[in-house]
């Protein structure tokens, strides 16, 4: 069992940025991926950005070029750095953890808001 805890969501201006964390409870050594997905209102949950077992990082179209993921495997976490958000980039962002015999953890949801 895996429990990832989120933080970093908030409300932003359009043109801001936020950074986003998922600790995991345990190693992420291993694991085969590890990321974020976003749900907005009245859609599907869609990938953001995730980082697989062999360090390749894949993004969503929407996500290219202004958000960037990293992972930091002594603390067990990965990071979501968002720069020139939109307002379309509102949603609750879900960590996500894919384990190395194909077990799938969600973290409890962080809410971004980018408004004036």
């Amino acid at each position: 069992q895996v429990q990832l805890v989120e933080s970093g969501g908030g409300l932003v201006q359009p043109g801001g940025s936020l950074r986003l964390s998922c600790a995991a409870s345990r190693s992420i050594f291993g694991i085969n991926a590890m990321g974020w997905y976003r749900q907005a209102p009245g859609k599907e949950r869609e990938l953001v950005a995730d980082i697989t077992r062999g360090g390749s990082t894949n993004y969503a179209d929407s996500a290219k070029g202004r958000f960037t993921l990293s992972r930091d495997n002594a603390k067990n976490t990965v990071y979501l750095q968002m720069n020139s958000l939109k307002p379309e980039d509102t949603a609750v962002y879900y960590c996500n953890l894919v384990n190395d015999i194909g077990g799938t953890y969600w973290g409890q949801g962080t809410q971004v808001t980018v408004s004036s």
